[in-house]
């Protein structure tokens, strides 16, 4: 008994070594190595990190500059159009002034939102990195964990400071900026921009706009992923 007890302690542990020493080449097996940053995992997607440069990559600049030329574009269209029924016979002696302040106000909101840019670099840490992962479903955008919290209070702060100043834009920038995870299903983009030179991929839907970033050598790879996946494109 004492014999046989001890044989039959010792099999089931002589069966375990071999199970243990093939799991890791197993787990490296599932990966597999699309390019020197892009991996594709064992559920299926493909993953890889990104940097941004933000001092380098106009990105972001051209992103608030375009939030805030529109935001400006609709007031200077709306107070013209005012202007037009309000003083009909002074409208067109008066609209060159008016594109003149139009285009100081213009001009010092273009430096605004450089100098905040560049301050968002700097608190930053110069660099913006996003997790990226991308499958027959969809792709998704996500900041890393480090610069998520950053970004928040970043963000907390920009809508205190805009609710104490009562100022809509600045509180709706400042929650838009909270957003740390961003995805969109193919089968709801419409459309497609790709700009190779900043390494960016613009994914668009009706109510949702992704950005996808990759280095140079991975560019192509990800544009044409998205491209044949995205069927209801216009």
């Amino acid at each position: 008994m004492d014999q046989n007890g001890t044989a039959g302690a010792i099999a089931p542990q002589a069966e375990t070594k071999p199970a243990a020493r093939s799991a890791a080449p197993l787990a490296r097996q599932s990966v597999e190595q699309v390019s020197s940053n892009i991996l594709r995992c064992a559920d299926g997607k493909y993953r890889w990190v990104y940097e941004m440069n933000l001092l380098k990559n106009p990105t972001v600049f051209f992103l608030v500059w375009k939030i805030f030329f529109f935001i400006l574009l609709g007031i200077f269209a709306f107070t013209t159009v005012v202007d037009a029924i309000s003083w009909p016979g002074e409208f067109l002696t008066n609209l060159p002034g008016n594109l003149r302040v139009f285009g100081w106000i213009f001009l010092g909101m273009t430096v605004l939102v450089a100098v905040s840019c560049l301050i968002y670099a700097a608190m930053m840490g110069g660099k913006y990195s996003v997790l990226f992962e991308m499958d027959e479903e969809g792709v998704n955008h996500k900041q890393m964990a480090w610069q998520k919290e950053k970004a928040e209070r970043l963000s907390a702060l920009t809508v205190m400071a805009g609710f104490a100043a009562g100022n809509v834009t600045a509180m709706g920038v400042g929650m838009n900026a909270a957003r740390s995870e961003m995805y969109s299903a193919w089968n709801s983009v419409r459309r497609v921009k790709c700009h190779p030179r900043r390494g960016l991929i613009k994914v668009n839907g009706r109510f949702r706009r992704n950005q996808v970033y990759a280095v140079p050598e991975d560019f192509a790879f990800v544009a044409d992923y998205i491209l044949s996946h995205c069927r209801n494109l216009k």
